[in-house]
């Protein structure tokens, strides 16, 4: 940041640590059902979490439900400017009064029997009213659930007595100074099951440090092992800068880093000298520095010559599916001086950005517009900073204690001038689903299906680790080791 061509905010160069937060953490939390049992009684039950985006539900009568582990609630726009949320069950027999989004709403009725309730809760109508002598809108109106709103999100909270919503994310405000989530909209919206507990599939999100063996092709112009980590209270964050060498990278063995490499069609190993070319959809030649090669499919399984091993996450990379941009892609920046290359690339993203900020982008530091900035607030939502869209939730997926849901949101800004274009409605990708089968996510589909290779064996290889503990790293897994510690406080452990 000291070479950045512009004056870089104050809240990017805070600094803090996480020198409580534990090292090491036992592995049940992982996948038991009592563990489980325990986040849904003590966390899930009592804590602030997103439910929403305003947009979502963006007419009076307008509801949705919001569904975390076993629990379900109501979000209802009640009028131009207000929320309400509700225990989505009926007072009847317990049917479940929202099954998915609804528009317009006069009120909520239970589809089994037709109870209702106004949109403020209260009961409304009782068929055969005669038969429920010791029903009446004092004893079965529906109990409100805390809400509250930050950044043009709705969230809620099932505890009665919980801080109110500003105490509880403090002066996070100041780390979107420069963007304001009320000025961007949901222009993305992808949700992915996955074959692993929430924290898993979190904490795969939380470093750099995964970089080097799970995406290799990005060493070249990413310092993962030069990333910031902090923590503030509820909030922490990285800082990965960009158009910079990994420190793990062999310079000889890299020799000009673009020269005979394309982003999702050839790549030269620059720790291992290795070579990858795509010859076409699963299936990828490898050459080794002494001449031997070999060709393998998408999943690193050998198919012929002499050769019997490859990387998994770079055969994932160039065998998986392309789009016809990806394959003509090529790289931009060669192999310039950091700032020369930083600058470059904040220069470019100005102009990306123009048509939506205006004469506003000029103000914007390098910092902001080129390094990942990602930050993680407890306990299961990750916004990327400044103008990086990138907005991830993480929920179990139901009960189930090795199964989650992780969705990703792009939040873009509203172009300059114009009214807010309506949020981007919800596209479900299943267990098996490629993520190159959400097209909205560009490239970053490639990255995720990388990551995905490491979460069933993650949840599978818990269940034998050793003494039951895994260990984390000191500086660089900050974020893991926060979160977790803020978890404890909340379970009481």
């Amino acid at each position: 940041m000291k070479t950045d061509s512009k004056s870089v905010p104050a809240s990017l160069k805070k600094q803090s640590s996480a020198d409580d937060a534990p090292l090491s953490i036992g592995v049940e939390r992982y996948y038991t059902r009592e563990f489980h049992d325990l986040e849904v009684e003590k966390l899930w039950g009592r804590v602030w979490q997103l439910a929403c985006h305003e947009d979502d539900i963006p007419n009076v009568g307008d509801v949705l439900n919001y569904d975390i582990a076993s629990l379900s609630y109501i979000v209802v726009r009640t009028s131009e400017n207000e929320f309400s949320a509700f225990p989505n069950a009926c007072r009847h027999r317990g049917r479940k009064l929202v099954d998915c989004r609804k528009k317009g709403l006069g009120v909520l009725r239970c589809p089994f029997h037709g109870w209702s309730w106004s949109l403020d809760g209260k009961l409304k109508e009782v068929p055969c009213q005669w038969d429920f002598p010791g029903v009446s809108e004092a004893t079965h109106s529906l109990p409100k659930v805390k809400t509250g709103r930050w950044g043009g999100f709705v969230f809620i909270n099932p505890d009665p007595d919980a801080q109110p919503l500003e105490e509880f994310l403090g002066d996070i405000n100041e780390h979107w100074s420069t963007l304001p989530f009320e000025r961007r909209y949901k222009a993305v919206h992808v949700a992915k099951k996955l074959p692993c507990n929430w924290k898993i599939a979190q904490e795969a999100f939380m470093e750099s440090y995964h970089v080097i063996a799970t995406h290799p092709t990005l060493l070249l112009e990413m310092g993962d092992a030069n990333s910031q980590y902090d923590s503030f209270g509820t909030l922490s964050r990285a800082i990965s800068p960009q158009g910079i060498a990994s420190p793990h990278i062999d310079t000889e063995l890299a020799g000009e880093p673009f020269d005979d490499t394309t982003p999702f069609t050839a790549y030269r190993h620059p720790i291992t000298g290795d070579f990858y070319e795509r010859l076409e959809e699963d299936r990828i030649r490898l050459t080794k520095k002494d001449g031997r090669n070999g060709i393998f499919d998408s999943n690193a399984e050998p198919l012929e010559g002499e050769l019997e091993n490859a990387d998994q996450h770079i055969c994932n990379w160039f065998g998986g599916r392309l789009t016809p941009d990806m394959e003509a892609d090529k790289h931009v920046f060669g192999a310039l001086p950091v700032a020369e290359a930083r600058a470059q690339r904040a220069a470019a993203r100005r102009e990306q950005l123009r048509p939506l900020m205006g004469d506003e982008i000029d103000k914007v530091c390098d910092a902001e517009l080129v390094d990942s900035i990602y930050y993680s607030i407890f306990p299961n939502i990750s916004p990327w900073g400044c103008y990086n869209p990138i907005f991830y939730r993480f929920r179990p997926d139901g009960d189930n204690t090795e199964k989650c849901i992780h969705e990703v949101m792009f939040m873009m800004p509203v172009p300059e001038g114009q009214d807010r274009p309506p949020a981007a409605q919800i596209r479900w990708l299943d267990m098996d689903d490629d993520y190159m089968e959400a097209p909205e996510l560009g490239r970053l589909a490639k990255v995720f299906n990388q990551d995905q290779l490491n979460l069933r064996a993650v949840q599978q290889g818990l269940h034998s680790v050793p003494e039951g503990r895994v260990t984390l790293a000191e500086y660089q897994e900050t974020k893991i080791r926060h979160f977790h510690a803020n978890l404890n406080d909340w379970l009481g452990l």
